[in-house]
């Protein structure tokens, strides 16, 4: 699949994600960690990925074992807010491509609204 491809049917998950929070009551604009996940296939690659991730300021990274293989999870301190949520998961898709990994998606908690 393209890049482009992956790129538009990333972006229509990650909106179809946010609708349904936003029907569960979350409010985008608290800030939260978010979790995005990255599956490598194995430990070497896993650590490169997470180098370049911290290294490059791009989020919080660490390796775990994963079902897959090995799990690169970034964490980003953010208002999940459409435009930023969509852009930071789109760089994940990049990377992964880019390392040619898996970019497993993202996830929260949710901050109700008052």
């Amino acid at each position: 699949m393209h890049l482009v491809d992956q790129l538009l049917d990333n972006s229509r998950s990650d909106t179809d994600l946010l609708l349904k929070n936003d029907a569960r009551g979350d409010n985008f604009a608290i800030p939260r960690d978010v979790d995005f996940l990255l599956v490598a296939p194995d430990e070497v690659k896993a650590n490169l990925v997470r180098d370049f991730v911290n290294d490059n300021q791009y989020g919080v990274a660490t390796v775990q074992t994963h079902d897959a293989g090995f799990g690169v999870l970034v964490v980003v301190h953010m208002a999940p807010q459409q435009h930023v949520l969509c852009a930071v998961s789109a760089l994940m898709v990049c990377i992964g491509t880019l390392f040619s990994i898996e970019y497993d998606g993202w996830g929260c908690v949710l901050q109700p609204r008052t």
